[in-house]
């Protein structure tokens, strides 16, 4: 895959909106503007080794959550 390729991917535009740019740069994308399922399929579209780096987030903060709640849980019973 050739660099303009990655570009245009990396942008979600086509080779010939690069090319034939028109000056209306891409959107930045938010979370807030998203609903769950969109930013899923976003993540879907990332490098490989982005997509994993996300999905190693969201586990972290999920098992910090379960832990904090298994402690919580356990202290209040002593």
């Amino acid at each position: 895959m050739d660099a303009l390729s990655k570009i245009a991917r990396y942008f979600g535009m086509t080779i010939d909106q690069i090319v034939n740019f028109d000056g209306a740069a891409p959107q930045e994308v938010t979370v807030e503007d998203k609903t769950l399922l969109e930013q899923v399929k976003l993540i879907q579209e990332l490098e490989p080794e982005e997509k994993s780096m996300v999905f190693k987030m969201v586990d972290t903060f999920l098992t910090k959550k379960k832990f904090k709640h298994f402690f919580n849980k356990n202290i209040a019973a002593l």
